[in-house]
């Protein structure tokens, strides 16, 4: 689905993480920075797989930003239920000194509809190592998602919706998101 090496410096070809990821660029609400604010956009260094990976930088300190996610529009694959597939697996690595922040995964299908599964570790915006969080597609179904034409993927941190207090800040890098059997 995203390993993040396709992504370049190239913003006026519409090449960088952003431009795929959008972010909360312009979003009071939404406190998230997907890529880097200059080149290189990708991290190069903290990586899963490959050579790059995406930091998210999330802000639910400061002003009206309860949640911080970057939302991709998918092309393909759209249908989740082809050659049998069971799970996503998200690969993310946090760090220490981050505010603990609910980390979620929201798809959604063309209908509009949509459906989010929380990470069930309260502090994984502050685990060091790779982790892999593997969602069982079965999760969003029995949210009501229709997953034979899902529209888009949203990778967050916070509460949605609004937060009885402010939140805090810091990054998650993510990589080699995926669909598995």
């Amino acid at each position: 689905m995203d390993d993040f090496e396709d992504y370049t410096d190239n913003d006026s070809a519409g090449e960088a993480l952003w431009q795929s990821w959008i972010d909360g660029f312009g979003v009071p609400e939404n406190g998230a920075q997907a890529g880097y604010l200059l080149p290189p956009y990708a991290e190069r260094t903290i990586v899963h797989g490959g050579l790059q990976s995406m930091p998210l930088m999330y802000d639910n300190a400061t002003g009206a930003a309860a949640y911080s996610e970057a939302t991709r529009t998918l092309g393909y694959p759209r249908d989740w239920t082809e050659n049998s597939v069971s799970a996503l697996v998200i690969w993310f690595r946090g760090k220490s000194n981050n505010a603990a922040e609910p980390l979620y995964v929201t798809v959604s299908n063309a209908s509009g509809a949509s459906a989010t599964v929380v990470h069930n570790d309260a502090n994984a915006a502050r685990t060091g190592p790779w982790t892999k969080w593997v969602i069982p597609l079965q999760a969003f179904t029995d949210r009501g998602i229709n997953l034979t034409n899902v529209d888009k993927i949203a990778i967050g941190l916070g509460v949605k919706g609004g937060a009885a207090s402010p939140g805090g800040s810091g990054t998650v890098y993510f990589d080699d998101i995926a669909l598995y059997q």
